[in-house]
């Protein structure tokens, strides 16, 4: 298995939808979890698995929620779990251990987006905790479900262009908090413990699903959309709009990662409009922003940083369910 940032030509794109990359693939007896599976592109993803044979788990923290939006689907199941609460994920991890039902995907969709500062657990940073963090405490603690064919996939963002990690203070204890720039490093966090597990053999992925309008966006204000290009005064859509994804297409690229043959002989590599992306050339220079059109940032697939991450991840859990 090879882990290079080179495209592979698979023949989809951009608008290509979570059901069309899934056309000729029958997932009957194969069981998946999505986290963050009831709303947005989780909720379009579980519903595409679904129909092409899948049974799924979705975990939730508003379980009833869940159940609602979720209604009418066959071969789902919900369950109680909280990402920000490793006490709740070890909980929902005995059940699934304790109902020793194998786990053919996990896909880690869940998160939050653009924040204000909130402290959880041990005084966690809210974004860098449930969007890595959280993911991390559960994938490793559902190790014993997970085989050589096995697929983990980690829910990025082109936001990860916001930031690096910053390893002496990953929590925002010592520096003003920006929010932008804490939903970037918990982004570069998913890309590198995709990375961190394809060094321990696993099957595992990360990815940007593209922009589309979903629940992610709650915490920002509307003249912040505004400011964006993605909403007018009105909250109608803004100019910046026409390049969103509608859900259906948004999900593609993590379901294409759960279950394309095309990527049988890759992990490790981070996707996007169903296809491997390029590395960013940073001698280009970023937008107002601090992005790029696309691609992965070279410090995102860096090795010794996933591997800094797992540590300091171990370290703050007390999880590590893989061996190198």
């Amino acid at each position: 298995m090879t882990a290079q940032q080179t495209p592979i030509g698979s023949g989809f794109g951009a608008t290509t939808t979570a059901t069309e990359v899934l056309e000729g693939i029958d997932l009957t007896g194969r069981v998946a979890l999505v986290t963050g599976g009831y709303s947005g592109l989780g909720l379009e993803a579980v519903r595409a698995l679904v129909g092409a044979g899948a049974r799924v788990v979705v975990p939730a923290r508003r379980r009833e929620v869940a159940d609602e939006a979720l209604a009418g689907l066959e071969g789902v199941t919900t369950d109680e779990l909280d990402l920000a609460d490793l006490d709740s994920v070890a909980a929902f991890a005995e059940r699934r251990l304790a109902d020793g039902t194998r786990l053919d995907m996990v896909v880690d969709n869940a998160g939050v987006m653009a924040c204000p500062l909130e402290r959880v657990g041990p005084g966690w940073e809210r974004q860098f905790a449930t969007n890595h963090l959280g993911h991390f405490a559960l994938v490793n603690r559902l190790a014993p479900l997970l085989d050589d064919t096995s697929r983990v996939v980690s829910v990025s963002s082109r936001g990860h262009h916001f930031s690096d990690l910053d390893r002496d203070d990953v929590h925002y204890e010592h520096r003003a908090y920006d929010k932008w720039r804490a939903y970037g490093q918990s982004k570069t966090a998913n890309v590198l413990f995709a990375v961190g597990l394809a060094a321990r053999g696993v099957r595992a992925f990360a990815l940007h699903p593209g922009g589309i309008m979903t629940p992610l966006q709650r915490h920002l204000p509307r003249e912040e959309m505004v400011a964006l290009g993605w909403q007018d005064e009105d909250g109608n859509p803004g100019p910046a709009a026409a390049n969103f994804k509608t859900p259906e297409q948004g999900a593609a690229t993590e379901t294409w990662a759960a279950t394309s043959p095309q990527l049988v002989d890759l992990t490790g590599v981070y996707l996007e409009d169903c296809e491997v992306a390029v590395a960013v050339d940073t001698s280009t220079p970023p937008d107002s922003r601090g992005g790029y059109p696309g691609g992965v940032m070279p410090y995102a697939t860096d090795p010794d940083a996933a591997e800094w991450l797992w540590r300091t991840s171990v370290e703050a859990t007390g999880v590590d369910g893989f061996t190198r």
